[in-house]
């Protein structure tokens, strides 16, 4: 792993892709758990909608009235849900502390036009941003949580993305920019040696939005 350039310090907090010296050291995600709804409307979405396989259902271990839905998010890791039989609610949900304010899923920038008008097709509304580092569709699941779809601009390594992105955090501060914009994520990838590979975003996407 190659140190982080020099950067003009914003806070006393590091940011840095090397590990720290901590009790734990987690190795990854391995799973989130929400709380859903009922099973039909929950399968519906992460499913017919998302496109991710239902792995597995069994009861919730500690409540044995309610059942564990396992979704396949595509990259190995596991989004879960506790449902029951309550209503679903698509009203947005209001967060507070502690809570969950969005999930985030990758999906090929090259069909992020495509993927749009699928969601309007499917009576789902959108908001789309440039993130700079990405670029995102923002949607709503049948309970209200706010769900972003983001497309990379560049190809990235798994492994190498935290790396990437402390890099460009740093020419973004040397920069004086507000947040990562595609000049930063370029001298990240360069100076870590990694093939700077665009990710072509359709132009149709970057110019439209469904309204959420």
């Amino acid at each position: 792993m190659t140190d982080a350039p020099t950067q003009a310090d914003e806070s006393e907090i590091p940011v840095t892709a090397e590990k720290p010296d901590s009790p734990v050291g987690v190795t990854g995600v391995d799973h989130i758990t929400l709380i859903g709804s009922n099973e039909e409307d929950t399968v519906e979405y992460y499913r017919d909608i998302l496109g991710m396989p239902l792995v597995l259902r069994q009861p919730n271990l500690d409540n044995p009235e309610a059942t564990h839905l396992f979704f396949d998010a595509g990259d190995g890791r596991i989004i879960t849900f506790f449902v029951n039989e309550r209503d679903s609610d698509d009203r947005p949900q209001r967060v507070g502390q502690g809570g969950v304010h969005h999930l985030a899923f990758s999906v090929d920038g090259e069909r992020l036009d495509e993927i749009a008008q699928d969601l309007e097709d499917h009576g789902y509304g959108y908001n789309e941003f440039d993130r700079g580092a990405f670029h995102s569709l923002y949607t709503r699941d049948h309970n209200g949580l706010t769900i972003e779809l983001a497309a990379d601009k560049f190809e990235i390594p798994d492994d190498r993305r935290g790396e990437v992105l402390a890099h460009a955090q740093a020419h973004r501060v040397d920069s004086g920019a507000e947040y990562v914009k595609d000049e930063h994520m370029r001298a990240a990838l360069e100076e870590l040696g990694i093939p700077v590979e665009e990710i072509e975003i359709p132009s149709t996407a970057a110019s439209g939005s469904g309204g959420l």
